[in-house]
Formats: C-alpha cells, structure tokens, sequence
C-alpha cells in the first residue's frame, strides 16, 4: 500500500525513481533507551539536506517503511513531514507482502537500505529477494544500520556507479 506525502501529487510518469528504507537508513532512535520506540525515531545526521539535492536533479523520491498498522505507518509519515523529507509517497506492507514484492512493483531506478545488521544481515534486506531479472535493473545501495547517508554521492551519476560493497 502506499500512502501520499505532504499533500504531493504521485508522479506515475517518472521513471528515475529512488526508493529509501526509513528505519534503520535515515531515521533512528533519538537515544539508546528509545531503540524500539519508533515514535521517537529522528533523522540521521543530514539525510534530509542529501536527499532533498537527489530530488533537485529529477529524481522521485519513496520511501519503504517497516511498519504494517495503519496508525504506526501514520506516525512514520508524521515524521518524514515533520521533518522536511521530500518526497511523495511512503509505501508500507500489507499482510502476506514482503519488501521485495512493494519493490519489485514500483521498480526504482534506485534502492537505497541498510544492510539489516540488527536483524539477520544481508539475508533480510529488501534487494536480496528481488528475482534475478529485476534485480539487475535496480542499483542496490546498502549502508551501516543506523549510520545514514551522508557519505553517499551528491551528484545521481555518482551514486548509480557507487560500489557499497
């Protein structure tokens, strides 16, 4: 399912599409006693600011949450909005759907998570159950759990040839 950001209207034409993992990417906890209180979870570092100069070059930007209750998807929205993210839309999981399913349909050109250390590793992220063909149609960026983004390129044409093994 997905759900509309800052009243923006979904661009279903554009095709240069980067899709972000919220928790654990570009949102954490304010403090290690919030580790699990996601309506407590804040940016990371300048995440905001980097995503905003991928939008500016004609990049769509989406985000992917965790969340499946109607209400917590509602909060992590709350705090992309809160919180300046640009952006048109948060995409959230229904009740047999996996990651790779919201991914395999929307088909970014651009998949940026983390690489899930938390919960299992690599095995858990979205990109590695995308099947093989789709797989090589999307450039998978995976960054440190909770680390953020700020290292990534500025510039579009750096982050698609940008190696984060």
């Amino acid at each position: 399912m997905v759900i509309k950001l800052n009243q923006n209207k979904i661009d279903t034409e554009n095709v240069n599409i980067i899709l972000i993992f919220t928790e654990g990417t570009i949102l954490k906890h304010n403090n290690i006693f919030n580790i699990y209180n996601f309506k407590k979870y804040i940016p990371i570092n300048n995440c905001v600011e980097k995503i905003k100069l991928w939008n500016e070059q004609g990049y769509d930007i989406q985000y992917l949450t965790s969340r499946k209750n109607k209400n917590e998807v509602n909060t992590i929205k709350n705090i992309l909005e809160k919180n300046n993210f640009c952006g048109n839309c948060l995409h959230y999981r229904q009740k047999d759907e996996e990651y790779f399913n919201i991914a395999e349909k929307i088909m970014p050109k651009i998949l940026i998570e983390d690489n899930c250390k938390s919960i299992g590793g690599v095995k858990q992220t979205t990109i590695y159950k995308i099947c093989s063909e789709k797989k090589l149609l999307i450039k998978s960026i995976l960054v440190d759990e909770f680390n953020g983004i700020d290292h990534l390129p500025n510039e579009i044409k750096e982050l698609l040839e940008y190696n984060s093994e």
